[in-house]
């Protein structure tokens, strides 16, 4: 529930409990009652007034906020120039020109018969000149790892994976 509702029902509140010690009061004449819970009636409707959500204007230009002003103070303004016609531009409609596109060749099978290595790291492998399983085993783990920048004990199990299939008949 909002904050400024739950204030004007204390409000509410205390204006009944003034009209209440009003009618005692008017039997036993205390009038300081009265006079403290209408002013707590009146501080919790200003407090609840002050919790109230704000509102959000738009916001007016200055065109129109100094028409209606100038309309209010001065004569009328003459009527506007009738606006100018736009010139319609037509446009070319450019044919977009394709991306040269790098072929890359298909990787070869050959080389991802080694464990852990798919398509992605055989293209990789291709670009930096290792095109066979035997090329694969002869690099070094340390110099292979740096280029891919990847661990040194991942492509060493790739060499002695190599290495194992390259023995084989």
């Amino acid at each position: 529930m909002r904050s400024d509702y739950m204030l004007y029902v204390v409000a509410i509140i205390f204006f009944v409990l003034t009209g209440a010690v009003a009618a005692i009061t008017v039997i036993e004449q205390r009038s300081l009652w009265i006079v403290t819970t209408a002013v707590l009636g009146l501080v919790f409707i200003g407090l609840g007034y002050t919790q109230r959500p704000k509102l959000i204007k738009p916001a007016t230009t200055t065109a129109t906020a100094t028409t209606t002003t100038s309309l209010a103070t001065t004569a009328p303004l003459p009527p506007a120039p009738p606006p100018k016609p736009t010139q319609v531009e037509t446009l070319k409609e450019e044919t977009p020109t394709p991306m040269p596109t790098v072929a890359v060749p298909p990787p070869t099978p050959e080389i991802m018969k080694v464990k852990g290595i798919g398509e992605k790291r055989a293209a990789q492998l291709k670009a930096l000149g290792i095109n066979n399983i035997e090329d694969l085993a002869k690099t070094s783990a340390k110099d292979l790892a740096t280029k891919l920048q990847i661990s040194p004990k991942i492509t060493g199990k790739w060499i002695e994976n190599a290495k194992g299939i390259a023995e084989k008949p």
